[in-house]
């Protein structure tokens, strides 16, 4: 799975995160390391709606502001998750196709469990009608 990543403060999680991802076999494309929280967000985001990237994942110091920018972008659905169950919910029942966290409170190990969850779950089919009435 090709995945675009951005932080708007590269740290030993993000490290991490980047490491993990492609110790899992995925490709990764960098959208930003080090940049403001709007165009990390926005670029992650372009770059999955245009299909570059099959799934986005973004950081920033409380993961707000790259959720927030993140879902300005047509198609987007970020979700701002804090554990394994939110992150595997939001795949789940709203077919989140970014996912965000805080580099404030989030740990290497909860990161991992959070990426296993949004990047195996497949969206509930029964609940299509619900995250398509997003737009």
């Amino acid at each position: 799975m090709r995945i675009a990543f951005g932080t708007d403060e590269r740290t030993a999680v993000t490290d991490h995160v980047k490491d993990q991802l492609e110790r899992l076999g995925h490709e990764l494309i960098v959208v930003g390391e080090d940049v403001a929280w709007p165009d990390v967000g926005r670029g992650v985001g372009e770059a999955v709606a245009a299909g570059r990237a099959d799934r986005g994942v973004v950081c920033c110091w409380t993961g707000t502001g790259v959720s927030i920018a993140a879902n300005k972008v047509p198609g987007i659905r970020a979700a701002l998750c804090t554990d394994h169950h939110t992150a595997q919910g939001a795949r789940k029942w709203n077919d989140a196709n970014v996912l965000a966290f805080g580099l404030r409170l989030t740990s290497p190990t909860v990161a991992d469990e959070m990426l296993e969850a949004f990047l195996t779950t497949d969206p509930d089919e029964s609940e299509a009608e619900n995250y398509e009435r997003l737009g």
